[in-house]
């Protein structure tokens, strides 16, 4: 079994090795039931990391140990109106089957938490799906809980085409 001693980075988008470990355990993720079960196209792959490097909310990180890049997280800065202050959403996080259970995805939460505390974020906020049961008791050790009287939804604007 590999060293599972887990480094958590920002994805440098001039890196494209880095690029390409984002890209591929994205995909991973995407290609998952949970996750919808349908991979990036060639398009997405192409203007996804031009879009993010170029967006000032974007955070990209990526989980490493020592058989390479293991997982990963896109989050992004909104804002609190009622607190008028930033808040962090985690939109993606994944970590790799082999390498589930085994302290990775801890290692990205407190990334992601010391990235929050750095913007002086006042919350972090993702959705999850209701029926992924393991991504859900994984959030609530982390400390999430649902959020009051909320619900999520959603209105495609625009063409709807093969590659989102």
């Amino acid at each position: 079994m590999p060293d599972r001693r887990v480094s958590v980075t920002a994805v440098d988008f001039s890196d494209s090795q880095r690029v390409d470990d984002y890209l591929d355990l994205l995909d991973a993720y995407a290609r998952d039931p949970m996750g919808g079960g349908v991979g990036l196209t060639d398009a997405v792959r192409t203007r996804l990391p031009i879009d993010l490097a170029s967006n000032p909310a974007a955070h990209v990180l990526l989980a490493r140990d020592a058989s390479g890049a293991v997982g990963m997280a896109t989050c992004f800065v909104g804002y609190s109106t009622f607190r008028a202050l930033p808040l962090l959403n985690i939109h993606d996080i994944a970590v790799l089957p082999r390498a589930r259970g085994q302290g990775v995805a801890k290692a990205l939460f407190a990334a992601i938490s010391t990235l929050a505390d750095r913007l002086n974020c006042c919350k972090l906020t993702l959705e999850v799906r209701s029926d992924n049961t393991v991504a859900r008791q994984l959030y609530e050790r982390q400390g999430f809980v649902p959020a009051s009287c909320s619900l999520f939804m959603e209105r495609p604007i625009g063409p709807q085409t093969a590659d989102g």
